[in-house]
C-alpha cells in the first residue's frame, strides 16, 4: 500500500469517526474549560510567513516528504511554516487578505466577526481548505465542539495530511472523553510531522492513560 494511499485510509477511518461525533455535540452543550487551565490550541500558521512564489519552489508533495524526514526542530519547523505559507496562498490575493483580517479579529478575541470572515471566503472559495481549518479552530476556541469537527471534516476530506486538523480532532476527542480515537488521531499526526510542537507528549500521556484499557 503506499503512503498517500494509506494516509487517506487513515484519514477517512477518522473523519468516519467526526461523522457520528459531529451532530450529537451540535446538539448538546459543552462544559466550559477550567477556568486555571489555558486549552491547548491546534498547531496555527507563524505570524511571519516565507514566500513561496516563484520558479523552482518544491510542491507540497515534496514539502512533506521533507518533513517527514527532518533530522532537527528547526529544519522540521522551516519545512512546516513553508507548508502554511503554501496552503493559505493557494487561495489568492483576496483570500490571503480576508485571512489577515481574520487573523486581527483572533488577536482581539472577537471570535464571531472572524467566523463571518472565514464563512465569506468559503462561500467565495470553498475548495480553500485553509479557511475552513481556520473556522474550525476559531469554533474550537468558542468550545463550539460539533461545527469543529464538521469543518475539521472538510479540511481533511481535501488534505488528508494536514497536521493541524488531525492535531485539532485529536484534542476535540480527547475533551469528550474519546481517549481512544483522539490517541489515533494524533498518533496520525505525527505520522505526518513527527517534530510537531506539543503533539509527542498528549501522545504519551494518552498512551499511558489508554494502555491495558479493554477496548
Amino acid at each position: 500500500m503506499t503512503w498517500r494511499l494509506h494516509t487517506f485510509l487513515t484519514a477517512a477511518a477518522l473523519l468516519a469517526t467526526a461523522a457520528l461525533v459531529a451532530p450529537a455535540l451540535s446538539q448538546a452543550p459543552v462544559p466550559d474549560a477550567p477556568k486555571d487551565e489555558e486549552p491547548i490550541k491546534p498547531p496555527e500558521p507563524p505570524a511571519a510567513l516565507p514566500k513561496v512564489h516563484g520558479e523552482g519552489r518544491p510542491s507540497i508533495d515534496k514539502l512533506f516528504e521533507a518533513l517527514k524526514g527532518a533530522t532537527s526542530d528547526e529544519g522540521a519547523k522551516s519545512i512546516e511554516n513553508r507548508i502554511w505559507a503554501t496552503w493559505i496562498a493557494s487561495g489568492g490575493d483576496t483570500a490571503s487578505f480576508l485571512m489577515s483580517r481574520v487573523k486581527t479579529a483572533v488577536d482581539g478575541k472577537d471570535y464571531d466577526l472572524a467566523i463571518k470572515l472565514l464563512t465569506a471566503i468559503i462561500d467565495i472559495r470553498p475548495d480553500y481548505i485553509e479557511a475552513w481549518n481556520r473556522r474550525a479552530t476559531v469554533y474550537y476556541m468558542k468550545r463550539d465542539f460539533g461545527r469543529s469537527l464538521e469543518d475539521i471534516r472538510e479540511v481533511l476530506a481535501r488534505e488528508p495530511r494536514h497536521f493541524g486538523a488531525l492535531s485539532g480532532l485529536g484534542m476535540i476527542l480527547q475533551e469528550i472523553g474519546d481517549d481512544v480515537h483522539a490517541l489515533d488521531a494524533l498518533r496520525r499526526a505525527l505520522a505526518v510531522h513527527p517534530r510537531l510542537e506539543k503533539i509527542p507528549d498528549m501522545v504519551k500521556k494518552l498512551t499511558d492513560k489508554v494502555e491495558g484499557r479493554d477496548i
